[in-house]
């Protein structure tokens, strides 16, 4: 059994001094003590944190990172022309570059303090639409990846049919995503078995796409033809697509999913960036999660979420890096909570009577993180995955500071540079602030970037 000793930890009762920790062999949490004395053969680390899940991540495109901050001829430059470019990249990838695209983003996402990744995985064939021999090849390419790196994956296939609402036929730049309800069937049944090859915390789902890209039967049975594992589903992103679907299905997206949908614990709705008040207070007490990607939301206009509103009708809520263009859960959370207080001209908006800003956020992504995932996470008790970070509580930015007020300095004045150690299902993986495998990892990924330069 592996022990872990730390000085600080954050339980489920509240923070705990002097807390041992043990691993099984399974990657499970064992027994934990508090007030007890460190064990000689244990891991020492002075403040323990249940490691979130990273709930949304298209992994190939953090090779995009940086590259398109030019304006394209579109003056009123968008998600849109934003998409075009993503289209012309993506036509580039081979199943080789996809596994070391998503190493290395993994690899990144533990080195913030993630334990685990949801990927929201659409990118399965070849270029010109054709399947590979394997129909699940860029799967088991990300399932690949996974072991490389460690980290916890939950894998979820997306569905993705139709270029829009009116259900025309894909574009060039989609057509790798493609695929009829039955041809996808078949691709989801194949992943599923490269999952059960994985370690043993890894889980499939199914992700349908957007209520663009899916059509509404399909949408509707969706939750009885897969019934197992979460279900995600971008929704209500941009304003274009409010409107392409209130021209089409005659309401908004929120509004229609809510009526036509069965939304309940296993969804999780990515974005939901453009709701009205009404449509925010009926979600949120659906029981769905919310998935949240504050960064790429703001890199791609997407608009402000609505936070405070969501939490104060107990709406759960979990964090995702989206397009990767940063791997930072820090940021992530500082930029959720610094978006409600330009909105709204105020300050500690998310904080409630009894918890501080940072200590709300970070309890709220893990129970959502779990949830959305469906992992046995976020609680540092008996029998959950052994998923960890470990904070430098002698940095000057957390200097004699302890409790909620160490983690909102994390949160608000350090970074993730704070993070010394990640465990994810007991596989230690980050040590003193490295991933254990970087150097490999980071050279595929460097060869990749060379092969696709021309491309980028």
């Amino acid at each position: 059994m592996q022990m872990i000793w730390t000085e600080t930890a954050l339980l489920p009762t509240g923070w705990a001094s002097n807390v041992s920790i043990g691993i099984d062999g399974q990657g499970r949490i064992g027994d934990v003590q508090w007030d007890a004395s460190a064990p000689d053969e244990a891991i020492r680390v002075p403040l323990l944190l249940p490691a979130p899940v990273n709930v949304h991540s298209h992994a190939f495109q953090r090779a995009m990172a940086g590259l398109t901050e030019r304006r394209g001829p579109d003056p009123s430059d968008s998600f849109w022309t934003w998409r075009q470019l993503m289209f012309r990249f993506l036509d580039r990838l081979t199943p080789e570059h996809i596994e070391a695209i998503t190493a290395f983003v993994q690899m990144e996402m533990l080195e913030a303090g993630y334990g685990a990744s949801v990927e929201f995985h659409y990118l399965h064939h070849q270029p010109g639409g054709a399947a590979y021999d394997d129909i699940a090849e860029t799967s088991a390419r990300v399932v690949a990846a996974s072991n490389q790196s460690g980290i916890g994956l939950c894998l979820l296939p997306v569905h993705y049919q139709f270029g829009g609402c009116d259900q025309r036929a894909l574009t060039s730049g989609q057509i790798r995503f493609g695929n009829t309800f039955e041809q996808f069937q078949t691709l989801h049944d194949a992943a599923a078995g490269h999952v059960g090859q994985a370690s043993a915390d890894s889980s499939i789902g199914v992700a349908p796409h957007s209520l663009r890209a899916v059509g509404i039967e399909d949408l509707k049975r969706c939750g009885t033809v897969f019934p197992e594992g979460p279900i995600h589903m971008h929704l209500a992103e941009q304003r274009a697509e409010v409107a392409e679907v209130e021209a089409h299905w005659g309401a908004r997206p929120v509004t229609w999913a809510l009526d036509n949908m069965r939304l309940d614990g296993r969804w999780c709705l990515i974005h939901c960036t453009q709701m009205t008040p009404e449509e925010t207070i009926a979600l949120a007490r659906s029981g769905a999660v919310a998935g949240l990607c504050p960064i790429t939301e703001s890199s791609l206009g997407d608009g402000i979420f609505d936070a405070v509103r969501w939490v104060d009708n107990d709406g759960v809520f979990a964090i995702g890096s989206d397009s990767n263009i940063r791997i930072s859960l820090t940021e992530e959370l500082r930029t959720l909570d610094y978006s409600q207080r330009l909105r709204d001209g105020t300050r500690a908006a998310l904080a409630s009577s009894d918890k501080s800003t940072g200590r709300r956020m970070f309890d709220g992504m893990l129970q959502g993180g779990a949830q959305a995932s469906g992992r046995e996470t976020g609680r540092i008790a008996a029998g959950c995955w052994a998923d960890f970070l470990a904070l430098e509580t002698r940095s000057e930015h957390m200097w004699g500071l302890d409790g909620d007020t160490a983690l909102d300095a994390w949160i608000f004045a350090g970074d993730d540079r704070l993070v010394t150690d990640v465990w994810s299902a007991g596989r230690h993986m980050v040590q003193h602030g490295q991933h254990v495998e970087r150097a490999g990892i980071v050279a595929a990924y460097k060869r990749t970037i060379d092969a696709l330069r021309d491309a980028l």
